[in-house]
């Protein structure tokens, strides 16, 4: 529940996204930050998260990522102004990165690897990936029926009730030969380079791709991530020790997972929009019409399992990639006047069974061969590529899509009516999914390139597998 809690509000709030830009006044430029404020804190402190779990004890970092995502939900829904609601955004964020990499290794711990931690890990990846679909309905649900703020309120008697519960059954559990240090440098160099790349990304349509600007805080934000690679690199207990990437399988299933994220996430952003601005449907209309995406995704995640055993843990992803793929180039028939049955629900249906179908044995893949000294590690690398991953894709697919639509309206001038202004926008949407579409499939082609038969033939098979480079 508290993971299902993490991953839906990564996407609640795309619904709720044109009520709460009128309520609090924010520009369309600001709009992305209500989104990428969370799941940039998200993904940026995720690897702290994992490295204190794992040196304080999963169970103990878990409720206290409970208490400070609960109390920044009741703030968000207090918030009175952008200001606010992005700072308490990226609260909500922070309590997400301890959450999430300690519940993923009490799974990797209570469960041995084999066909129990498969369907575990099946579950917890479906949840995952079911949790950002349902974000949308519940977002419409309360956005309409009560206010936006709703969509955080919900938040508190859940995460009570979650936090209640697991202080009395969760084990505790912590690596046993962990030291207690943390490498902070390297938490803030990371963590800082990733926000100012997204900043830099998001700017960029003002101040164009080659300005000063774009390339000052680009070059900046490359240089904190060097500095990140070198201090890990140095420190005798790094954040990241560089040595994980050298397991074929953590190594590719990170890659391929931030590609999937940033082609696939954004999806639901335009999605909303697209709906709402373009034909004209109510939040709750919105959420409704979103509601395919979690059957779609619940059915690719019951077909996973099954297909990783038939066609094998490297080429059952690999199809679902090609799925999602096909799925956003459906996206590419969408019309300012375009119909839901017809244009917009078979795109939802093929991109979601797709989504089901690569993420749980991508996520098998991720945390194939890992002991307890590395639980926490491998989840957060899981985690933060997911949530980086789609933060940046977002911020790309955004910035193109926007892009695509400011031209358009240029060249029309003070003639553009409200029909081109509506064409315009659905162009912006187009050069997006085909963006998102050629991400998705170089997810798919490089997992093909990374990995090697035998080196996912014992997770095929549900028994432990280590690859070594």
């Amino acid at each position: 529940m508290a993971q299902f809690m993490v991953v839906l509000d990564a996407t609640v709030v795309n619904v709720a996204l044109p009520s709460i830009q009128k309520d609090l006044k924010i520009s369309d430029a600001d709009l992305q930050w209500i989104v990428n404020a969370y799941a940039l804190t998200f993904g940026g402190f995720l690897l702290l998260g994992g490295r204190a779990g794992d040196l304080l004890g999963r169970k103990r970092v878990f409720l206290v990522g409970l208490v400070v995502f609960t109390v920044a939900s009741l703030l968000n829904g207090l918030a009175q102004s952008s200001e606010m609601l992005i700072i308490f955004r990226g609260l909500q964020g922070l309590g997400a990165a301890l959450i999430s990499p300690a519940a993923l290794s009490i799974i990797a711990i209570t469960f041995a690897e084999g066909s129990d931690r498969a369907k575990a890990m099946s579950v917890w990846a479906a949840i995952a990936v079911g949790g950002g679909a349902v974000g949308l309905l519940l977002g419409g649900v309360l956005t309409d029926l009560l206010s936006w703020p709703w969509i955080f309120f919900v938040n508190v008697p859940v995460g009570i009730a979650v936090f209640i519960a697991s202080r009395r059954f969760v084990p505790e559990s912590k690596d046993p030969r962990a030291h207690k240090t943390y490498d902070l440098a390297g938490a803030v160099t990371v963590t800082a380079g990733l926000l100012i790349l997204v900043y830099a990304i998001v700017k960029a349509q003002e101040k164009g791709w080659g300005s000063a600007h774009t390339l000052g805080f680009g070059g900046l934000a490359f240089a904190l991530l060097g500095t990140f690679l070198l201090i890990e690199s140095r420190s005798p207990e790094p954040l990241v020790p560089l040595s994980v990437f050298r397991i074929r399988t953590i190594r590719a299933a990170n890659v391929a997972m931030f590609l999937l994220a940033a082609g696939l996430f954004a999806m639901f952003y335009f999605n909303s929009l697209y709906m709402q601005r373009v034909l004209g449907y109510t939040p709750l209309q919105a959420g409704l019409a979103s509601l395919p995406f979690t059957v779609g995704i619940m059915v690719g995640a019951g077909l996973a399992q099954q297909l990783v055993k038939k066609l094998g843990a490297r080429e059952a992803p690999v199809l679902g990639t090609a799925i999602g793929s096909a799925g956003l180039l459906l996206f590419l028939r969408l019309e300012p006047g375009g119909s839901y049955v017809t244009d917009l629900l078979p795109a939802i249906v093929v991109v979601s069974v797709g989504m089901g179908l690569a993420f749980v044995p991508v996520t098998l893949i991720a945390t194939s061969g890992v002991g307890a000294e590395t639980a926490g590690l491998a989840s957060g690398l899981y985690n933060t590529s997911q949530q980086i991953g789609g933060a940046l894709g977002l911020a790309v697919l955004a910035t193109l899509g926007a892009s695509k639509t400011t031209s358009t309206l240029a060249d029309l001038g003070h003639a553009a009516t409200p029909a081109d202004q509506a064409q315009a926008l659905v162009d912006g949407f187009h050069v997006a999914f085909l963006a998102g579409a050629i991400i998705v499939a170089a997810s798919g082609a490089l997992l093909l390139l990374l990995l090697r038969r035998s080196d996912v033939e014992a997770v095929s098979a549900g028994e432990p597998a280590m690859a070594e480079a």
